[in-house]
């Protein structure tokens, strides 16, 4: 079984207001990376990244 991650968790996934959607802001991909993800042949993406603040909190803490 696979592991893919979903866009909506990653914080990369942010609203873009000129384009008026979300789409994925990684630092460095690019069309390649795209076109290997969108095509199936990545297990899951390397640049996802968990969205969860409260981490962030708890390092405050």
């Amino acid at each position: 079984m696979s592991t893919q991650y979903s866009c909506d968790t990653c914080s990369n996934f942010r609203y873009d207001d000129d384009y008026e959607e979300y789409v994925c802001m990684a630092g460095g991909m690019d069309e390649d990376d795209y076109s290997r993800l969108m095509s199936g042949t990545v297990r899951e993406c390397p640049y996802y990244h968990f969205d969860n603040e409260y981490d962030i909190v708890k390092k405050q803490m």
